[in-house]
């Protein structure tokens, strides 16, 4: 078997501070987009999902795929946010078994209402922090990652 190829202390601190920044990052603005809106980070990623279609409907296996949830998880969730007007349950026109979810006009407003707050708390807690080449460096970072990542799945 091959030696581990153990980190050294420049990869150790890129590795570990990336992880305890993704930690706070992520808790910080989930806290500040529920306290502005009462959304939860799923119900943000669904509603806007479904605004990026222009008939606002997803196929719930779709959206599960990309939100990477199994569909039993986001079928739950949906019911949850299906009781707060957020969104509805259609069933397939050409797949009895299947679902669409459709953006309701209380999901519509609710998304309208917490993005401007959502997306400053985006600035505020990582973009406005960074420089354009930090900005770039860390777009480019995140393409290969994303890139290298997609090919491990083929």
């Amino acid at each position: 078997m091959a030696e581990p190829r153990w980190l050294d202390d420049r990869q150790s601190r890129a590795w570990l501070g990336y992880r305890r920044m993704r930690l706070l990052l992520d808790a910080q603005i989930s806290r500040d987009l529920h306290r502005d809106s009462g959304l939860s980070d799923a119900d943000y990623d669904v509603l806007s999902a479904l605004t990026a279609r222009q008939d606002r409907r997803w196929r719930l296996q779709e959206l599960a795929d990309r939100m990477l949830w199994s569909k039993s998880r986001l079928s739950r969730h949906i019911s949850r946010m299906e009781e707060r007007g957020l969104v509805s349950r259609e069933e397939c026109a050409t797949d009895g078994r299947g679902a669409v979810i459709v953006l309701s006009e209380g999901g519509w407003r609710a998304i309208q209402e917490a993005a401007p707050p959502h997306v400053e708390s985006v600035r505020r807690h990582l973009i406005d922090l960074l420089t354009d080449e930090q900005l770039d460096a860390l777009g480019d970072i995140s393409d290969i990652v994303l890139s290298n990542l997609a090919s491990d799945d083929a």
